[in-house]
C-alpha cells in the first residue's frame, strides 16, 4: 500500500496552523484555492503557480514560533491573530487592535505597564515578532522540502506593497508575485468566508496600494470564485497542489513527521525538544517490551506529532503559572482530540492518529479527551501516555521546575499502581529511561504480554476483528495469537478462555 502523499501531509499542517490563526481549519487550504485562481488569471506559469500554492498553505507556519512573545504583550495569542485580519495593519485602526489586545489578560495595573512598555518601542516590539516568525518559517520550510521559490516568499509574508511593512521594507515588485498573491489571497478567504465575496472585494479595494498589489486586487475582482465555500475545500485543494501524485517513502514520511513534530514543539519554550524526547522513549520502551520493528516504528511516528493538537490553545493558557479555571482545563483538554482529528485526514496515517489522539487517556477512565479506559487503550496508546508522563515531568512547567528522575519514576509507579498507567508499560518506559528495572511477573502457561492483552480480549467476548482494531494489529495476527493461547493453555472455545483468565487474575490491565 503506498504512503501518504507529501501534499496531502502538508495540507494536514495547514489544518494546526489556521487552529494557531483563530481560524476554522480548512482556511489555509480554501485560500490556497483562491491564491491558484488568482495566479491563473494574472497568467503564471506553473512554477509560480505552485509556488503561490505552497507559499499560501504554510504562509504562517511561522506564527507559533513567536506564540511565547506575542502572549507576554497581548495574553491570548490565537485571538489577537484572530482580530488582526479585520484590520489593515496601518494607521489608528491597528493601533486600535493592538491597545485592545496588549496586556489583556492582566489587571488594570499590570495592563498599563505592559502598554507602556509596548508603545514605549512599538516599531521594535512589532519587529522582533516578525523576525522570529520569519527566520523560523525559513528554516520549517526547508526542513519541509518546499524550496527555494517557496522560502524566498515566505521572507515577505509580512512586507506590504507599499514598503510600510517589516522586516526589510521591501515595495512593490521587489515582493514575489507569488507572495504578493498570497497577501490578498489568505485574507479574502476570511471575508468571503465570513460576509461573501462583496466583503472580500470591498476589502481587497480599501487595501489596494498599501497592503496589497493594485495590479492583484484588479485581478480578484474579476476572478471567478463560484462555489469555493461549498466545494470538498481538502479535495479540490490537493488536486490544485503541484505534485499531488507524489507519495512519500517510508523514511521520507518518518523525516517529515519529526519536522511536524518539531513544529508543534515550538509553541512555547519550555516543550522545545519534548516530542522527539518522547518518541525515544516510547520506541525504545516498545522493544524493551519485545515488540515487532513495525510496532516500533508506528509509536515513534506517533508520539512525533502526538502534541499537533496545541496550536489550537492559547499560550496564556500553557504559561499560566497558576491552576487553571474549569474552562481553562476544557480548553487545555481538547488538544489530543485536534492531534487526531488533524492526523486522520491523511489517509494512511489512521493508526498513527488513533494513538497519538490517546496519549492523555488513562486506564481507568479519567483521561482526556474521551474518558476511554481498559481494553478501548491499544498497547502502543498506553506505552505513548507513560512515555509523555514521565517525560513531562522531567521537563520544567510554567507552575514547576522539573522533578529528578527517581521522583518522575515514582509518581509514574504510583500511577500504575492506581490503574491509571499500565503497569508494564510504565516499566518499560523507566527502563528505556535508564532507571533499573523490577521484576516483572511472569504469566502463567508461558504466555507473552501481548498474549495475556488476547487473551483478556476474547474472555470479554471481543470479535477478532474489534481486538485487531483495539491493538493495532491485523486480524489474522489476532487468529495466530488466538490459537496459540488456546494451545497454552489448554481450552478450545472463549468460555474456557475466561475460566483460565479468572481463575489466574488475568482479567486486570494489559500490564497483569
Amino acid at each position: 500500500m503506498p504512503g501518504p502523499r507529501r501534499a496531502e501531509m502538508l495540507a494536514a499542517l495547514s489544518l494546526a496552523i489556521d487552529l494557531g490563526l483563530g481560524q476554522p481549519m480548512e482556511h489555509m487550504l480554501r485560500s490556497a484555492l483562491i491564491a491558484t485562481r488568482l495566479a491563473d488569471r494574472l497568467g503564471l506559469d506553473e512554477t509560480r503557480r505552485g509556488t503561490a500554492f505552497y507559499a499560501n498553505l504554510v504562509a504562517w507556519i511561522g506564527c507559533h514560533a513567536d506564540s511565547h512573545e506575542l502572549s507576554r504583550w497581548f495574553g491570548d495569542d490565537i485571538a489577537y491573530r484572530a482580530d488582526s485580519y479585520q484590520v489593515n495593519w496601518q494607521g489608528l485602526p491597528f493601533l486600535r487592535l493592538l491597545a485592545t489586545h496588549v496586556g489583556q489578560d492582566q489587571g488594570p495595573v499590570g495592563r498599563g505597564l505592559t502598554a507602556a512598555a509596548f508603545f514605549v518601542n512599538i516599531k521594535g516590539r512589532l519587529s522582533d515578532l516578525i523576525h522570529s516568525h520569519c527566520a523560523s518559517a525559513g528554516r520549517l520550510s526547508d526542513r519541509l522540502g518546499l524550496g527555494d521559490p517557496v522560502r524566498d516568499a515566505l521572507a515577505c509574508t509580512f512586507e506590504r506593497y507599499d514598503g510600510s511593512g517589516l522586516p526589510g521594507g521591501r515595495s512593490g515588485e521587489d515582493i514575489p508575485i507569488e507572495m504578493r498573491v498570497v497577501h490578498l489571497a489568505e485574507v479574502a478567504e476570511v471575508f468571503l468566508r465570513q460576509d461573501g465575496m462583496d466583503a472580500a472585494v470591498a476589502m481587497a479595494k480599501a487595501r489596494s496600494g498599501s497592503q496589497f498589489d493594485p495590479a492583484v486586487v484588479e485581478a480578484f475582482e474579476s476572478t471567478d470564485l463560484e462555489g469555493l465555500l461549498d466545494d470538498d475545500v481538502w479535495t479540490a485543494a490537493l488536486r490544485q497542489a503541484p505534485d499531488n501524485a507524489s507519495t512519500l517513502s517510508e523514511a521520507e514520511l518518518d523525516d517529515l513527521l519529526l519536522a511536524i513534530g518539531d513544529f508543534a514543539d515550538l509553541k512555547c519554550p519550555f516543550t522545545i525538544g519534548h516530542s522527539r524526547g518522547v518518541a525515544e522513549l516510547a520506541a525504545h520502551a516498545a522493544r524493551a517490551c519485545g515488540l515487532p520493528d513495525a510496532d516500533v516504528r508506528l509509536v515513534r511516528r506517533a508520539a512525533h506529532v502526538h502534541d499537533l493538537g496545541r496550536m489550537g490553545v492559547p499560550n496564556s493558557l500553557w504559561e499560566k503559572p497558576g491552576p487553571l479555571t474549569e474552562a481553562e482545563w476544557e480548553r487545555v483538554r481538547l488538544h489530543p482530540y485536534l492531534t487526531g482529528r488533524i492526523l486522520r485526514r491523511v489517509p494512511g496515517l489512521e493508526q498513527v492518529a488513533t494513538i497519538a489522539a490517546a496519549h492523555h487517556e488513562r486506564l481507568d477512565g479519567s483521561g482526556y479527551p474521551l474518558g476511554a479506559a481498559g481494553a478501548a487503550l491499544a498497547p502502543l496508546s498506553r506505552l505513548l501516555g507513560a512515555a509523555d508522563t514521565y517525560h513531562a515531568l522531567t521537563e520544567m512547567r510554567p507552575h514547576r521546575g522539573p522533578y529528578e528522575p527517581d521522583q518522575a519514576a515514582e509518581i509514574l509507579r504510583q500511577q500504575a499502581r492506581e490503574s491509571r498507567l499500565d503497569a508494564q508499560a510504565v516499566e518499560a518506559v523507566l527502563q528505556a529511561a535508564g532507571h533499573p528495572v523490577r521484576q516483572r511477573r511472569a504469566f502463567p502457561a508461558g504466555l507473552t504480554g501481548r498474549e495475556v492483552e488476547v487473551l483478556r480480549l476474547v474472555a470479554a467476548g471481543r470479535p477478532n476483528r474489534e481486538i485487531a482494531g483495539l491493538l493495532v494489529i491485523s486480524e489474522k495476527t489476532v487468529r495466530n495469537h488466538v490459537e496459540h493461547i488456546y494451545a497454552k493453555i489448554g481450552v478450545s472455545n472463549r468460555t474456557g478462555a475466561g475460566l483460565f483468565a479468572l481463575e489466574h487474575g488475568l482479567t486486570g490491565a494489559f500490564s497483569g
